[in-house]
């Protein structure tokens, strides 16, 4: 019994790994004999093709398609979360992890 359980929770915690937010934005070309060497990030800030950055807990590439992101945090409406537990997010260190709501400081673990 504790065996299936311990699967259950490393389950769990792997659909919240997987179950993140993700967004591309296409390479907006304006002039076809000047054509851009990179990618504008959200602040306005120029990533070269290739490049690969974490800002806000979002991991971002640079393609010559355009830029790609996705969060490392899950979207708490994704997340089939049981109710006896919630979705705890640690923006600073861009974890998540499922924890029982009457005390936080465990693991959720459903009977």
């Amino acid at each position: 019994m504790m065996a299936s359980l311990r699967v259950f929770v490393c389950l769990l915690g792997l659909v919240v790994l997987c179950d993140s937010y993700c967004f591309f934005r296409g390479l907006e070309i304006k002039d076809l004999n000047n054509p851009p060497k990179g990618c504008v990030d959200m602040e306005g800030k120029m990533r070269n093709f290739g490049s690969e950055w974490v800002k806000d807990c979002n991991e971002c590439s640079c393609t010559e398609e355009g830029m790609s992101c996705c969060s490392r945090i899950p979207n708490a409406s994704t997340v089939n979360v049981p109710d006896e537990c919630e979705l705890l997010v640690d923006k600073e260190a861009c974890t998540a992890k499922v924890v029982m709501k009457a005390d936080k400081t465990r693991e959720c673990n459903p009977n």
